[in-house]
């Protein structure tokens, strides 16, 4: 009992209202979810909250499943590119006459493992299955052998002088360059096969249309190409429209270190036949020249960058050209290329001479020593100096 004058004692009960504590909010929620399962009324089932698939992955699953879905996408990628280029490659080898198949040599194994050569004939005119590669329709601007050493990582380039002179057969001595005339691209191989007998046979076949060359380049985002020296053309295609302008004009300037050129001007590049800034200009830096510009194309086309282009341009890519290989040859080809070191330029050669009142470049013995470097049978050892027209070999991009 409370003493007099003192209000009585009372227990209060927390809470809000009236004996009743809040409960939590998890609580309230399962009471909310009560039904009857046949086993009496009133039961309590607590509802489970949604739990997202991705909350507690951990890093390491994060990055397989990222690598899967790359492998996925370059797989798929892949076989897009392969097909676009399947399909440009089957052009190509439709262009080809079928008259050079039978007498070229065939691969003794995998491009990848086993070396090779492959003639590149550069022409001013078009290819076509129709022509057989004969008479007009065909003619011979640079003949190049590339020959490959996968074994130890390197490329090589050997340059046949056009006025070189060579038995040809059934025609006799001639200049190299008449066999692509008289009888096309079949004339040709068996004539490099006399001159260079079983040493180095020809494999495969090249041909390289200029006309559309430039279109190529272009389509791949012009090349660059480390120009050996300064040059300054004579005047030939002059890129002004009067009279007045290509009088004044000097010529195609080239200054000398890596350049990045467009289709037009790698084309012009190729055909300068004239330095005025260098009296001793020959052919042969000419054919170097037109070395640089296919070498440069050959690393853009086997760049990893080109891989993303591969299903949209793949087909285009391969317009100007007339080739025996197949999609997978080229593929082991374009992977020879990015594993190469530094290329190896090489060229046949000897003394200039007139003959039956035709210039003529007459071989010397030392063209089998250049061939044994190209076989890699010898060191490289660059032309004498003072000699134009000298055989011999250089590493590298630099002139001869």
């Amino acid at each position: 009992m409370a003493a007099s004058g003192e209000k009585p004692y009372r227990v209060y009960r927390g809470g809000r209202t009236k004996g009743k504590v809040p409960l939590a909010r998890r609580e309230r929620e399962a009471r909310r979810a009560v039904r009857s399962d046949g086993q009496g009324p009133g039961r309590i089932v607590e509802r489970q909250p949604r739990r997202r698939l991705w909350r507690g992955w951990t890093w390491r699953r994060w990055t397989l499943v990222t690598i899967l879905v790359a492998i996925v996408f370059f797989a798929f990628w892949g076989v897009l590119g392969y097909l676009s280029v399947s399909s440009g490659v089957s052009d190509a080898n439709k262009r080809l006459p079928e008259n050079v198949r039978p007498v070229l040599t065939p691969d003794n194994g995998l491009l990848l493992s086993n070396s090779t050569t492959i003639l590149l004939l550069g022409t001013d005119h078009a290819t076509g299955k129709g022509s057989q590669g004969r008479g007009a329709d065909q003619h011979s601007d640079s003949i190049t052998l590339l020959h490959t050493d996968p074994g130890h990582h390197r490329l090589y380039y050997l340059s046949i002088p056009r006025d070189l002179r060579v038995n040809v057969p059934g025609y006799g001595y001639q200049k190299i360059n008449a066999a692509m005339q008289f009888g096309g691209t079949r004339l040709a191989v068996r004539t490099l096969d006399v001159l260079l007998g079983k040493s180095l046979p020809v494999n495969h076949v090249v041909i390289v249309d200029f006309n559309q060359f430039e279109k190529l380049i272009d389509a791949v985002g012009g090349v660059t190409v480390n120009v050996p020296r300064n040059i300054l053309s004579n005047r030939f295609d002059c890129p002004y429209s009067t009279q007045q302008k290509c009088l004044q004009w000097q010529g195609w300037r080239f200054h000398e270190g890596p350049t990045h050129m467009n289709g037009h001007q790698a084309l012009i590049f190729s055909r300068v036949r004239e330095n005025r800034l260098d009296p001793s200009w020959t052919d042969f830096d000419r054919q170097h020249d037109q070395q640089l510009v296919q070498q440069a194309t050959l690393s853009k086309l086997s760049s990893p960058s080109q891989f993303f282009s591969l299903p949209f341009d793949g087909s285009s890519l391969l317009k100007p050209i007339a080739t025996d290989l197949s999609t997978w040859e080229l593929m082991q080809l374009a992977w020879n290329k990015f594993r190469a070191g530094k290329a190896i330029h090489c060229r046949l050669g000897g003394t200039s001479e007139t003959i039956g009142g035709s210039d003529y470049i007459v071989g010397s013995s030392e063209n089998i020593r250049v061939i044994d470097e190209v076989l890699g049978q010898s060191a490289p050892q660059p032309p004498p100096k003072g000699q134009p027209y000298a055989p011999g070999c250089i590493v590298g991009n630099g002139g001869y």
